[in-house]
């Protein structure tokens, strides 16, 4: 650590970074069927500079790691130690059939991998794969007629993608071995979330990093040090999106500030851009050097030209650092200009391991499908949000209320120059809700190109999107779009500064639907004022809009208030009150409220997962919406012809 006086840091500082060499890491854990995509744009951005730079993803690391048979092995002796009365039925299923575990798991990982197809016609027997507890959930799902468990879903046809979804389980089954026999906090994807999410100290997670390390802590301790030695960097950006990759990107600083103390770590990413915005506490820096906000690309440059000696301390950008005179965290925030969203470079998939990424089908759901299924370059169409109004939303935060948008000519580059390095033809737009003005640009320089690619995005259920607009999208190449609907009530639409309607949600998502595009819904519950009439009324207007063929898949989630977001800004504007938070040292997001209306929000969420995930499958179209409650609810005011009369209109 360094002390804050700019003078006594440059002097040590450059005379220990006369080159740079930049490592961006994926910290454990983000996807497994494809790279997070920050560590690509950085990478991008510094060699678009001139700046040395190489990427590692130790998240797919960690897990190729553990998920082979000598992986297999150490975890079974960890087994061994734990008495059968404690073990869980993932640990029993597991011993007793680990032969079978030992002899299947590297062809299963080749297999989900694209390098073994023809191991589907096993897989699919049902007499190839140890079955834990994972797969009882299949004898939910047996047909009466053919007693198939998977023919609801996959029909005569599909092997594969049976295949995918039994080797899936298989996965999940060894991942709750991991959880109940190694590390408690093993998760693929929300790993230690609970350390870190909304915390306001460091305190539990300072006692898990101090805890003696478990047996994936080792392996991802080995890992660290084979990329460094790989790679040999100065400097090493961790990228923390969300708070399950906190955890292990915490466990990698310190690995590498005990074994290569020179070596300078800033953290980053989504999870400090929301969480880490009144960071107060000294601790942190034990791990790292700095902690940047926003977008990286202008606060790196700073940071790059301080650590060369370049510029003082007190003209860096948006950085957390210590002051180890004082032992107090200071921010430091010289504003410059951002770096134009045109001239960010190409992000770069360089260094990535393309071809060991793992084609998972967890979800029965078209959209989320997407999501885990297949490696898909991850692009922007612009940076932010051009509404920014939605009342649930962190729009006061860069990633959303800084609007930015690139030519059509400079992204259909950058997808050229993407294509062409990682050969795949398959694009997610990860934007908040990409524009449509920029969108329909971008479909006509695709269409002129003749490039023939893939693509699917989040949108806003806007009248913009009209019936001709989606058929050029669909011609451009696009298969899929996902946007919020939330709670299909137009009193609470209004409330939550959407600009739509469901009358406008039904013509918007039917004209995506008649051009071939998928269309999936977010759907939310619990916001405030929300009463249980709005939620059965909501539900009414889901009904409707599938059984129209207006939209193909969606998902409830239950609404949660931020301190961001206008509810949590302007509470009393929502009918709502903000529970009382502790001081906050770390991470500061979540928030809870008090709602007069007293629903049982968390009650009426069961009914309407079980609703969503029939109506995709085309069950309960034309039954009474208030039968999928386990309680009486009140009938829906509706009309049940209220979405006909939305699309003839």
């Amino acid at each position: 650590m360094r002390s804050f006086d700019p003078t006594y840091n440059l002097g040590m500082l450059t005379a220990r970074i006369t080159s740079l060499k930049v490592l961006s890491v994926i910290p454990p854990m983000t996807q497994l069927n494809t790279p997070y995509p920050s560590t690509a744009y950085l990478t991008g951005f510094l060699r678009s500079r001139h700046i040395e730079a190489v990427q590692e993803d130790l998240a797919l690391a960690l897990v190729l790691r553990l998920l082979s048979a000598k992986g297999l092995n150490q975890v079974a002796q960890q087994v061994q130690c734990i008495a059968f009365h404690n073990r869980s039925p993932a640990l029993e299923s597991f011993s007793a059939q680990l032969t079978r575990y030992l002899r299947t798991i590297e062809p299963v990982i080749a297999f989900l991998q694209g390098r073994d197809s023809t191991l589907a016609h096993r897989i699919v027997s049902r007499q190839y794969l140890p079955e834990g507890p994972r797969f009882d959930t299949l004898d939910a799902y047996v047909d009466d007629e053919s007693g198939d468990p998977l023919g609801w879903a996959f029909g005569a046809l599909g092997m594969q993608d049976r295949a995918k979804h039994l080797a899936t389980l298989y996965l999940n089954d060894l991942a709750d071995v991991l959880r109940d026999g190694v590390d408690e906090r093993f998760e693929f994807v929300r790993y230690g979330e609970s350390l870190a999410a909304s915390q306001p100290t460091f305190d539990r997670l300072a006692q898990a990093l101090a805890a003696p390390p478990t047996l994936v802590d080792d392996v991802l301790k080995q890992l660290t040090l084979e990329a460094i030695a790989r790679h040999t960097p100065t400097v090493v950006l961790l990228s923390v999106p969300f708070p399950g990759t906190v955890y292990a990107a915490f466990r990698i600083a310190q690995t590498i500030k005990a074994h290569h103390p020179n070596i300078q770590i800033v953290l980053g990413g989504g999870f400090a851009n929301t969480e880490l915005r009144e960071l107060t506490e000294p601790r942190v820096f034990d791990f790292v050097d700095f902690v940047t906000l926003d977008s990286g690309e202008r606060p790196l440059l700073s940071l790059l030209d301080f650590l060369q000696g370049k510029r003082s301390a007190q003209r860096l950008v948006r950085t957390f650092m210590r002051d180890d005179t004082t032992a107090q965290v200071r921010y430091v925030n010289m504003v410059e200009p951002e770096v134009p969203f045109e001239e960010v470079g190409t992000a770069t998939w360089d260094g990535l391991p393309l071809h060991h990424y793992l084609s998972l089908l967890d979800m029965l759901n078209p959209m989320h499908r997407l999501w885990s299924d297949g490696r898909w370059n991850k692009l922007t169409v612009a940076h932010g949000c051009y509404w920014k109004k939605c009342s649930f939303c962190d729009v006061s935060l860069d990633y959303i209320g800084r609007y930015e948008t690139a030519s059509a000519e400079v992204l259909v580059d950058r997808i050229e120059a993407i294509v062409k390095e990682t050969g795949q033809t398959g694009f997610h737009f990860v934007d908040e809700a990409a524009p449509p003005k920029a969108l329909k640009a971008l479909a006509l320089e695709l269409i002129k190109r003749d490039l023939g690619i893939s693509w699917w995005g989040n949108i806003r259920f806007e009248k913009t999107f009209s019936p001709e607009l989606c058929d050029l999208l669909a011609q451009s190449g696009c298969i899929a779009v996902s946007g919020g609907l939330e709670v299909a009530s137009d009193r609470l639409l209004n409330l939550m500064k959407k600009g739509v309607s469901v009358d406008q949600v039904a013509r918007v998502t039917r004209a995506f639907s008649d051009s071939g595009v998928l269309v999936h819904a977010y759907l939310m519950f619990g916001f405030p004022t929300q009463t249980v009439r709005d939620t059965v009324d909501a539900l009414e207007y889901v009904r409707q809009l599938f059984a129209n063929g207006c939209m193909q898949s969606g998902f409830f989630h239950r609404f949660t208030c931020t301190v961001h977001s206008p509810v949590g800004l302007n509470p009393a504007e929502y009918g709502v009150t903000l529970n009382p938070l502790p001081e906050v040292s770390f991470a500061k997001n979540d928030i809870g409220f008090n709602d007069p209306t007293g629903v049982d929000h968390a009650a009426l969420g069961v009914g309407l997962r079980k609703a969503i995930y029939n109506f995709m499958h085309g069950i309960g179209l034309e039954e009474d919406v208030r039968n999928w409650f386990d309680f009486n609810v009140p009938k829906t005011r509706v009309k049940k012809d209220q979405i006909e009369r939305a699309l003839r209109a």
